[in-house]
């Protein structure tokens, strides 16, 4: 068998003498180049198998050279970009012109050795198409210091099997971070499988959870399903008495075994789950199993409203028009600055789905483009009138009274959706007694829309 030929492309000798030394122990043949002309020299010489390309390099950076190489002979080889301070543009734009993969500095020795691999098992001309490699590193936003310290957070527990609760807000994209760490992970190369806990039924929780077996046949439950990578249970909080005792004897054990079998099949998964704000408080008071949480929060991870980082909003704008561009073939438009600003300061109840919902639903009706702020204020109008009304109302033309109630109404009304419509944790989070609270929505005309269960 041939050894695979990897050249290594950047500007600073440290970094190519690591990857080199690293690359050549592992049993590849190694090339390097300190700059483009030297990795075109490279390249004209002896075609690589796979190319670790930097993106930021003195004469000409990686993109533009990713470009050339791109429209002169195309990408006959694996492609994968290096960056330490690379942007979502700059890794979406990369992926655009045929790049395999996006590593971000400072490299992973696992990250690095598990992307080459699977680079060089793609073999030449075999480049993955450019809609499915916006890199997973891009999933996480923002250069806020908001982000910055989450996406640390993330890089520090990803290489372990540690169950994570991430705890946030409905449309936070709780999934997406439990994606990044599972990407970040060794267990990267094993299935992400999705529970939604209130899926699970107190009829089918055993078959579901455990899987069944009948005559040596087994159907594989969800447990079983995320054999080798990640279990991520989305609304933790939404599992009923009978699944949270199902899930909790088969983390208490190690193992479980299927309904109808006899033999323990061990437990190979990382759990993660996602949950709402106020989880802790429900175990306190017993409506959820307080020793199941315990070994699900062993490392909390709180994802924050967009509100909290609203500087990232045009950041989070250019990425899902890219991101929708690619993967829907919708018509590209930009925003403007008027029309950013605005949606900087719009409080974003329905936080980072709401904002792609907007992008989305902005695309698909098409226009001029540049995205005015009339249009804009048009479609904050449509999402939600209520919030439009606390926003921008002068409530100081109003008397006393009729101003407190509107301000009431639509301030409850906004706080019960962040809250899920569930009365108990509005309760919570306004600081008000719940009777007294089911007063005043009656009297306010805020319809609940469902009856409470206290969660």
């Amino acid at each position: 068998m041939t050894t695979p030929q990897i050249l290594v492309v950047d500007d600073e000798s440290e970094i190519r003498s690591l990857l080199k030394e690293i690359l050549t122990d592992e049993g590849y043949d190694v090339a390097v180049a300190a700059d483009a002309q030297e990795a075109r020299d490279s390249r004209s010489q002896a075609n690589p198998d796979l190319v670790l390309l930097d993106i930021w390099m003195p004469d000409t950076d990686g993109i533009t050279l990713l470009r050339e190489w791109s429209r002169q002979e195309g990408l006959d080889c694996p492609v994968v970009m290096m960056s330490g301070h690379g942007t979502v543009e700059t890794a979406v734009e990369a992926t655009r012109l045929g790049a395999f993969d996006y590593i971000e500095k400072p490299i992973s020795l696992a990250n690095l050795l598990r992307t080459v691999e699977r680079a060089l098992k793609e073999g030449r001309g075999h480049a993955k198409p450019a809609r499915q490699l916006v890199p997973p590193l891009a999933a996480p936003v923002g250069k806020s210091e908001v982000m910055k310290v989450l996406r640390d957070s993330v890089r520090k527990v990803a290489g372990y099997d540690t169950p994570i609760l991430a705890t946030g807000e409905a449309g936070t994209g709780r999934e997406a971070f439990a994606r990044y760490v599972y990407t970040l992970s060794p267990r990267s190369t094993g299935p992400f499988v999705v529970l939604v806990a209130g899926a699970l039924t107190r009829d089918n929780v055993d078959e579901q959870l455990l899987g069944t077996e009948q005559h040596g046949d087994v159907v594989p439950g969800y447990l079983e399903q995320a054999a080798g990578g990640v279990l991520f249970i989305n609304e933790l909080g939404d599992l009923g008495q009978n699944a949270q005792r199902v899930l909790l004897s088969a983390l208490e054990q190690g193992g479980f075994t299927h309904v109808g079998g006899s033999n323990l099949t061990k437990l190979n998964c990382r759990i993660i789950s996602s949950a709402q704000p106020g989880l802790q408080e429900l175990a306190e008071r017993g409506a959820f199993r307080a020793d199941l949480l315990s070994h699900l929060n062993v490392i909390p991870l709180r994802i924050p409203p967009l509100r909290e980082y609203a500087e990232d909003v045009p950041d989070l704008l250019r990425y899902y028009v890219d991101k929708l561009v690619d993967n829907e073939d919708l018509p590209f438009r930009r925003f403007s600055v008027a029309a950013q600003n605005r949606l900087r300061n719009y409080p974003w109840p329905g936080n980072v789905r709401e904002l792609k919902n907007l992008v989305q639903r902005l695309l698909i009706l098409d226009g001029p483009d540049e995205v005015s702020l009339d249009e804009i204020e048009n479609a904050l109008t449509m999402e939600s009138s209520e919030t439009a009304t606390l926003v921008k109302q002068d409530l100081l033309s109003l008397p006393l009274r009729e101003a407190r109630e509107q301000f009431e109404k639509a301030y409850l009304k906004q706080q019960l959706l962040l809250c899920g419509g569930k009365v108990g944790q509005l309760a919570k989070r306004v600081g008000m007694e719940r009777t007294h609270l089911y007063r005043k929505l009656k009297q306010l005309g805020v319809e609940i829309g469902h009856s409470d269960d206290g969660n």
